[in-house]
């Protein structure tokens, strides 16, 4: 699933890759057009992780800060490897247990009306779980009140042999999912997902996209010490507006001069 050809422009340590299956193009931020699915260190942790507390039927934490690609990593892995067993939850600010209990419903599928009771809705959804090994998903998982987490801790121990939960939070979140107790004994892993390392950058991001191949590895790790860190999304972000200034400028490449000054449109802290 995640083997495929390096990098291209063949660099010599083959610290990311190619996937050999492309992510649809909605997980990629801002839909990016040509986006590419980069096997980063990150993607190939989650990916063991992931397959790790799937099979033991646990809680999976998955942390780290903004733009590392927490939820592309998580949400890649599950449809990929386990296409028929990925349940996401699109959850809004401060849900409740009753969201939860509606989400897991729709996103289950279950062709009957969801019951006003409780305990009838919590009946259909429990016996859909017990069917097969399900991967539910979380993401801003510590923005989650306790009734939530109960509901979910409900959940996975009334389900036969178990429930594969994946908590996705900020790198801040950790706290608040560790200050909650039944984690401890329920959570197979806490994976913390970290920037790309400095030497991986200029691969990455001509992985990422055909825009960065003409560009030189020196300039690209210049563009990420000013601007990406080491955050994909940053990448993504950035060769979008890269993209534009293309179309606007009317240049098949993008120059030193044209980075500059997209940079320069788009990163409000380099301005006096």
């Amino acid at each position: 699933m995640l083997t495929g050809p390096g990098p291209p422009g063949g660099a010599a340590t083959q610290l990311v890759s190619l996937a050999g299956t492309a992510a649809p193009g909605h997980l990629h931020f801002l839909h990016l057009a040509g986006a590419r699915t980069v096997v980063t260190p990150g993607l190939r942790a989650a990916d063991d992780a992931l397959a790790a507390a799937h099979q033991q039927r646990r809680f999976l934490c998955v942390l780290g800060d903004a733009g590392v690609g927490k939820t592309f990593a998580v949400h890649y892995v599950a449809r990929t490897r386990f296409p028929r067993s990925h349940v996401p939850l699109r959850l809004g600010a401060r849900p409740t247990p009753a969201d939860l209990r509606a989400h897991l419903h729709d996103a289950l599928g279950l062709h009957d009306a969801l019951p006003a009771a409780p305990a009838l809705a919590d009946a259909l959804i429990r016996r859909a779980l017990a069917a097969q090994a399900y991967i539910v998903v979380v993401d801003e998982a510590d923005r989650m009140s306790e009734a939530c987490l109960e509901y979910l801790r409900f959940l996975h121990d009334d389900t036969p042999d178990g429930l594969c939960v994946v908590l996705i939070a900020g790198q801040r979140g950790e706290k608040a999912l560790r200050a909650w107790q039944m984690l401890a004994t329920r959570t197979a892993q806490w994976l913390t997902l970290r920037p790309l390392a400095r030497v991986s950058v200029p691969s990455a991001a001509r992985a990422l996209h055909p825009v960065w191949q003409t560009v030189a590895p020196d300039q690209i790790r210049v563009l990420d010490g000013h601007f990406a860190q080491g955050s994909l999304r940053r990448w993504a972000l950035l060769t979008h507006h890269v993209q534009r200034s293309l179309s606007a400028t009317g240049r098949a490449q993008p120059d030193p001069d044209l980075l500059r000054q997209t940079l320069d449109r788009i990163d409000t802290s380099r301005r006096p």
